[in-house]
């Protein structure tokens, strides 16, 4: 117990160290991106921990992650970044972000070059950016092309004798069908045909233009899959040589003109190095406040949005004067359609008084697109999911679930008519017919929403929802999206509008103390 006491200690003494890094003169920033990247990341040192796991996984935040290649980017003690992901744990719009970023690091004319034994394919799509990539003479990097699978129940429910009850408005809005069909309708086909055809071509096409390839012809070698060795890889220009790690090392030393120790630094590392920068710090500030998770009503955390606490956090940057403008970042398949009216309202409010800009990450979708649709600007990644305007609702008929499977029968006092209205039993036509209502009355605010805040009529809200979803790129042709981009770009549009031009970031809500906690 006492051991176990004095390393808990251990732990949290070491997780609490920021002490400044030191950056030797001609070192090279690692970056590795197999730990999972998040909009915020837990300060709690016990997060991830376990007696089955002593040594929790480290999460990085995507902020930080830019942060760093744009500090790395004005060291003079940095020469350049090495590369070494294999794959990237984070999403396609996360990667995006992460990718545009070491483009624009390539200005400052240091450079990149990546390595690995494998590539995966989001991998291989942000290492592409690279001057030079190397693989392993033995190593593997399968391009085949994106592909979505959806797994449905409705066999399982009726081998429970469990009744599926859907009311919904869209025909696209897909969500209930893994209950009620064996099979992708036509129209949920078609919305998942044309989301995975945009999102491979913008990925695809970037990686042509950074190998000086063509579009139809990185198509050509994902159809059969060509690149099926490292051989095939290198004679296909999607790597420059096959080397191993020593010989990778001596290249780096190479460049440098380096004869002994390879001076590498960690991304984790990196983040506590101090640069230098003039002036004093601004008074003025910026706010992104991270919405990030299925949407509900209370309080939420890092990992889910709760109405009580985004919309606290979104008045206290409206109240605060230092704050020049707002960019609320949206990570969100949506959830409870009242919680997302109250944070909705709450956008409304900030609006009135200082700039609202949104920043879509991965998914903005359903209610994570009725929380953004008031803002100024909306601004999300080719990569992004947004849309899914519908509504929807799924209550499970139990009854014969109970009796068949286990044995259990229900008798009812009811003093009013419908007062048992719920999971033991069928809905009646009438009862449908009212929840079917709120459905109706649901959608109708939704896409009465949408339609003042992105200035159409509720005609073509209607004609471009219907619970569809749609790529940041289709969204900003159909005009639910205004730019594309990731959060810098958002947060570069906040500051424009706000006319300021020296600012400095907070982050909101607030994160736990852990040692209070």
């Amino acid at each position: 117990v006492v051991l176990l006491f004095i390393g808990i200690i251990s732990i949290t003494i070491s997780s609490f160290d920021n002490k400044e890094s030191k950056v030797d003169p001609n070192s090279i920033l690692k970056i590795d991106l197999t730990s999972s990247i998040v909009e915020r990341a837990s300060d709690n040192p016990f997060e991830n921990l376990s007696f089955a796991n002593m040594d929790p996984q480290k999460e990085l935040e995507l902020k930080s992650v830019l942060d760093n290649i744009e500090k790395a980017k004005i060291d003079d003690r940095i020469k350049g970044i090495y590369l070494s992901s294999p794959f990237v744990n984070a999403g396609l719009s996360q990667t995006e972000e992460i990718r545009n970023k070491l483009l624009d690091f390539k200005k400052s004319e240091k450079f990149i070059i990546s390595y690995a034994e494998n590539y995966s394919q989001n991998g291989y799509y942000l290492s592409s950016v690279a001057d030079e990539i190397y693989l392993n003479p033995e190593g593997v990097f399968q391009l085949k092309g994106l592909s979505a699978q959806v797994m449905f129940f409705k066999g399982l429910l009726e081998k429970l004798d469990i009744q599926a009850q859907v009311i919904r408005h869209g025909k696209f809005k897909s969500a209930i069908e893994p209950f009620t069909l064996d099979k992708m309708s036509k129209a949920n086909r078609e919305q998942i045909s044309l989301l995975l055809t945009t999102i491979s071509d913008n990925i695809l096409d970037s990686i042509a233009s950074q190998r000086g390839l063509t579009l139809s012809r990185v198509e050509e070698l994902a159809d059969n899959l060509e690149l099926n060795t490292a051989d095939n890889c290198l004679e296909n220009n999607f790597v420059d040589a096959l080397i191993y790690q020593d010989e990778l090392e001596n290249k780096l030393k190479s460049i440098l003109g380096e004869e002994e120790k390879l001076k590498l630094i960690s991304l984790t590392k990196y983040k506590n190095a101090k640069v230098k920068k003039e002036g004093k710090i601004s008074r003025d500030k910026i706010a992104i406040i991270y919405a990030t998770g299925e949407i509900n009503s209370g309080k939420g955390n890092l990992k889910s949005i709760g109405s009580e606490t985004t919309a606290k956090a979104i008045k206290k940057a409206r109240e605060d004067e230092k704050v020049k403008a707002i960019v609320l970042r949206v990570n969100s398949p949506g959830g409870s359609a009242l919680a997302s009216d109250v944070i909705w309202r709450e956008t409304i409010l900030a609006k009135a008084k200082k700039p609202f800009v949104i920043s879509m990450g991965d998914v903005a979708a359903s209610g994570g697109y009725y929380i953004s649709c008031a803002a100024d600007t909306i601004v999300a990644n080719p990569t992004t999911i947004t849309g899914s305007i519908g509504v929807f609702g799924l209550i499970p008929n139990l009854q014969q679930f109970y009796k068949n499977k286990l044995g259990i029968t229900l008798d009812t006092v009811n003093t009013h008519k419908y007062a048992d209205m719920g999971v033991n039993r069928a809905l009646s036509s009438f009862e449908r017919a009212k929840i079917k209502e709120v459905i109706e009355d649901i959608y109708s605010t939704f896409i009465s929403h949408v339609a003042e805040g992105r200035d159409m009529s509720t005609a073509v809200v209607n004609d471009i929802g219907q619970g569809r979803v749609w790529s940041g790129y289709d969204a900003k042709q159909r005009g639910l999206v205004d730019v594309l981009g990731g959060l810098e770009t958002a947060i570069d549009i906040a500051a424009e509008l706000a006319k300021i031009s020296d600012y400095r970031i907070v982050s909101l809500p607030k994160k736990e103390d852990p040692l209070e906690t």
